[in-house]
């Protein structure tokens, strides 16, 4: 190995512990206190519950872990959005599982909380999977509620979501495990089958202190709507638990008695592991995001066997696409080749140069044929990004680049197969949305530690925005030395860059996940075995296409 690889390599690491460090720092929620108190009511976790509830020993993959990280700070933050979601295995089932988290403001609804439940409920409408909801919540977090209540994508969609997961015949059990009032009463009303646990879990839709001051009835919280109150009396809930555990316990032999689903039928084999060794990643990614590397050498430690059939390997070499396995799934690559390309000219035999990461003319109708003939085979598609845009200059936009961009926008658009993205590098401007961003509905997204998101990189875009404001500030009759300049322009840039950042991404939830590279297998396996439970239904059309 030369100095750059194990230059590369100690750089990955660093950023796979920070990233591991965080993650733990995420998993306690609202503190160690918090947990202790809420253990001490002799109550689980949320990711007790979600850890009791899944099979043992068969993967998982955590959503959205680092949703509202770093937001909220004058509300005292949202750890994880306040909900852990998860997809994993009941019964030998695969399953998505959304637990409140009530440790993090008595589990309390931000605008973060609402994205990701309706996140958790899009995976499921899209995949057909079974959800489940372990509700323990105070309901709508009043301080923001004009940002939470009354749009479209906020708190009511959720249980229209229900309602239309109900008609779709996609299976909800609901178990409330704590508090369930107001509007939040809904969701495990509206689910298939509703358990409480008694003495712990309420449901109401005001509190007793709400009774007394709007009706002027006195009464506790236990009699207004507990365990015995909802199973004997109002008939609303179907299970009453002893505790957490006995609830948890019902759920698992419910989901065991669910029949079988029907197939989309994606070809699956038994799965190889890379014969290249996949560690060989944190030595391959560049520590600079301008560097370039041979993406070839990324895809053979993702895929089976290190084994993969290129299609048009010689034309339109910026983007690489080929057939290969993942865990024994058939997938189509769509990869950004970063490595600086020389090419044969169309009209002379010179040569010519095309830089890594930019999507050219030729390139863009190779991927335009490319996931035409994935979706005609039903075969699941995976994009790898690490984009800084498409070819810019006279020569591109005379041959008609956007014309081929937008040929290649409207197939992922139209695309009717399953697409998987993983951000590698770089994910910059329109080649986000070319290489299947979150904008195109990917089943999942992820991004490594290594990712940026952004319109341009932090060194372009600290560029321009340093010329705007050296104008404003001159306009004004400030003189801007040297010094000033350099200053400005670090400013500009730390703030920028702070935005490019993939754990400002995922706080958003503009990403599913940050995760370690050697996770990419197990991450798009389990999403393609999720996506088979959703038989294609929809042809493959691309619409109005320019030729």
């Amino acid at each position: 190995m030369d100095i750059n690889f194990n230059k590369n390599e100690d750089h990955n690491k660093l950023l796979l512990s920070e990233l591991k460090s965080r993650l733990l720092k995420v998993k306690l929620g609202g503190g160690e206190s918090r947990i202790k108190s809420h253990q001490s009511k002799g109550k689980m976790t949320a990711r007790e519950r979600i850890d009791y509830i899944l099979d043992d020993k068969k993967p998982a993959i955590e959503i959205a872990a680092f949703a509202g990280e770093d937001m909220y700070k004058e509300h005292g933050g949202c750890p994880s959005g306040g909900v852990v979601v998860k997809i994993g295995y009941i019964k030998d089932k695969q399953c998505i599982v959304v637990a409140n988290d009530a440790t993090v403001k008595a589990g309390a609804w931000f605008p973060i909380t609402a994205k990701k439940n309706l996140r958790a409920q899009e995976i499921a409408i899209e995949n057909k999977l079974p959800i489940i909801y372990l509700v323990d919540s105070a309901g709508v977090y009043l301080p923001m509620q004009d940002e939470i209540f009354p749009d479209k994508e906020h708190f009511g969609r959720i249980f229209r979501n229900n309602a239309i997961m109900s008609s779709m015949g996609i299976t909800q059990i609901a178990a409330v495990m704590g508090s369930c009032v107001a509007g939040g009463a809904y969701l495990p009303i509206m689910s298939d089958e509703a358990l409480i646990v008694d003495k712990t879990g309420s449901i109401f839709l005001a509190g007793s202190y709400l009774v007394k001051a709007a009706i002027g009835e006195t009464i506790d919280n236990e009699t207004l709507g507990g365990a015995t109150t909802h199973c004997e009396v109002s008939g609303v809930t179907d299970y009453k638990a002893k505790n957490d555990k006995h609830a948890l316990d019902t759920i698992k032999n419910i989901v065991d008695k669910i029949g079988d689903y029907d197939k989309a039928g994606f070809n699956r084999i038994a799965p190889q592991k890379p014969k290249e060794n996949p560690e060989d990643i944190y030595g391959i990614i560049p520590k600079s995001r301008a560097d370039q590397y041979d993406m070839y050498d990324v895809i053979k430690r993702l895929v089976d066997d290190s084994e993969f059939e290129e299609y048009k390997a010689g034309y339109g070499q910026t983007i690489i696409t080929c057939y290969a396995r993942i865990d024994g799934w058939a997938v189509g690559i769509v990869a950004n080749q970063r490595k600086i390309i020389k090419t044969k000219g169309a009209k002379t035999k010179s040569s010519e140069m095309q830089f890594g990461g930019v999507i050219y003319n030729d390139s863009a109708d190779k991927a335009t044929r490319f996931i035409a003939n994935c979706n005609q085979k039903k075969i699941p598609l995976v994009f790898l990004q690490d984009v800084t845009g498409f070819m810019v200059g006279s020569k591109s936009e005379h041959s008609g680049i956007i014309k081929d961009g937008a040929k290649m926008v409207n197939a992922v658009s139209n695309s009717v197969v399953p697409k998987f993205t993983v951000i590698i590098g770089n994910s910059y401007g329109a080649g986000n949305y070319a290489m299947c961003g979150k904008a195109y509905d990917p089943r999942l997204i992820v991004a490594w530690p290594s990712a940026e998101l952004a319109v341009m990189s932090g060194n372009s875009a600290a560029k321009v925005l340093l010329q705007i404001e050296k104008a404003s500030l001159e306009k004004q009759g400030e003189k801007i030395t040297p010094e000033k300049e350099e200053a400005l322009f670090n400013k500009i840039k730390a703030r920028y860059d702070n935005q490019v950042s993939p754990y400002y991404a995922a706080a958003r939830i503009w990403t599913d996940a940050i995760i370690d590279p050697l996770d990419t297998r197990k991450w798009l396996s389990l999403g393609i075995e999720a996506a088979n439970h959703a038989p294609i239904k929809k042809p493959f059309n691309l619409g109005v296409l320019q030729v």
